[in-house]
């Protein structure tokens, strides 16, 4: 299905009233879940850090024209889940935290974000830069030629123990980031999102082999184990 035209959205044109309260309040968890969603976050990630630019960024997952495309099936959970379910999944797993009720106000929140992102995008469309490249994995992978990528372009940022930098820089290994049942933990999404996005100061830069030799070396590091809820 060929993507469709989508034009940002400013903060600013959030109307007011207690509809556009719940709209802040979803861009805010989106920014800071630590901070606007305590009770479900388990570590130091950010839902910008994988959905860059507020959830608009092109090929980095953006969630604009995401509430149109849901209740969706998905090959994870091999059913059809809703818009809400796939939240939970990531508080699950990338925030490596508890799922907020579906009638929680953090949930209410961040789909009236989405919806608000979504406005004026068709049902059932898809927006251009969807989900995150599609690349074909290189022949072999390299961890090892990954170790001296990261140290050269992604530890200024990241740290060499992959601690990253509090407010600004994700931590991408360790009890502060994603843990093994997130999608960035798989070497093949890792590369897609590293390729179109990192390193920060120039994206677009490395090589598909490069990606998936960084990802490979950063996915091997250790990574809290994922429980589901019960």
């Amino acid at each position: 299905v060929p993507g469709v035209a989508w034009k940002d959205r400013k903060p600013a044109t959030i109307a007011p009233g207690k509809l556009g309260e719940s709209i802040r309040m979803g861009r805010n968890i989106m920014i800071d879940p630590p901070k606007y969603a305590s009770r479900y976050v388990g570590n130091k990630m950010n839902c910008v850090d994988c959905h860059e630019d507020e959830g608009t960024r092109a090929y980095s997952s953006p969630l604009a024209g995401i509430t149109t495309i849901f209740p969706a099936y998905t090959k994870r959970d091999g059913r059809v889940i809703t818009i809400e379910h796939r939240i939970q999944e990531c508080f699950e797993r990338s925030e490596n935290g508890a799922p907020p009720p579906s009638n929680s106000p953090e949930m209410v929140a961040m789909v009236a974000y989405m919806n608000w992102l979504s406005k004026g995008i068709p049902m059932g469309s898809t927006v251009k830069g969807r989900g995150l490249l599609q690349l074909t994995p290189p022949a072999h992978v390299d961890a090892a030629a990954g170790a001296k990528i990261y140290a050269q372009q992604c530890q200024v940022c990241h740290g060499a123990n992959g601690q990253g930098i509090s407010g600004m820089f994700p931590p991408l290994w360790g009890s502060g980031s994603f843990n093994d049942g997130a999608g960035m933990s798989k070497v093949g999404k890792m590369a897609a999102f590293v390729k179109a996005n990192m390193p920060k100061t120039s994206p677009g830069t490395l090589t598909v082999q490069q990606a998936y030799d960084v990802a490979a070396f950063v996915t091997a590091k250790p990574h809290t184990h994922f429980k589901p809820a019960k």
